[in-house]
């Protein structure tokens, strides 16, 4: 039983990027990496400090991602019963549901404070991480940057460290 308990234990994770424009490509990419099953996110966030320094949340909707599975899935389940449209909104409406009550998450006053460390104009993205294939994700990280917080054990975050370290210099 005790094995069931700690796979559902997340880790933390907050990288620092000099921008919003570079977190939101940053948080892009990662979404990209959930569709292909490369890692599995409790929650994703990005923390903007603006430049008057005001503390902004961006919550790019992981309910997309749920609402495209339950499409297919539905569009499957209509497919053998002869009504595919019908099949695709509900698999879309249950998908966007199971995504919106998915908002259990990082705690904004924990990410506001976070936010808050950060220089004016700079973001961060923090997820929370269920699973990941840590090999090919590190093997996928191209846009450096800097890790502020991160639950991970010290190996995976040495390893994390690394990556971001070396993330666009030339080899």
């Amino acid at each position: 039983m005790s094995s069931d308990k700690e796979a559902l234990v997340s880790d933390l994770v907050a990288i620092a990027y000099s921008d919003l424009a570079t977190a939101r490509e940053v948080a892009s990419n990662v979404g990209r990496a959930q569709k292909a099953h490369l890692i599995e996110l409790d929650d994703l966030v990005i923390v903007e400090r603006r430049g008057d320094g005001k503390i902004k949340l961006h919550q790019p909707s992981l309910a997309g991602v749920g609402a495209a599975g339950g499409a297919m899935w539905g569009g499957l389940i209509g497919l053998i019963f002869l009504a595919p449209l019908v099949g695709m909104a509900i698999g879309a409406a249950s998908g966007a549901a199971a995504g919106a009550m998915s908002d259990a998450g990082v705690d904004d006053k924990f990410m506001k404070d976070l936010g808050s460390k950060l220089e004016p104009g700079g973001a961060a993205v923090i997820g929370l991480v269920r699973q990941a294939n840590m090999e090919k994700i590190l093997a996928e990280v191209k846009i450096p940057g800097e890790v502020i917080q991160t639950s991970l054990s010290s190996d995976s975050e040495e390893a994390l460290r690394d990556a971001l370290a070396k993330a666009g210099a030339p080899a």
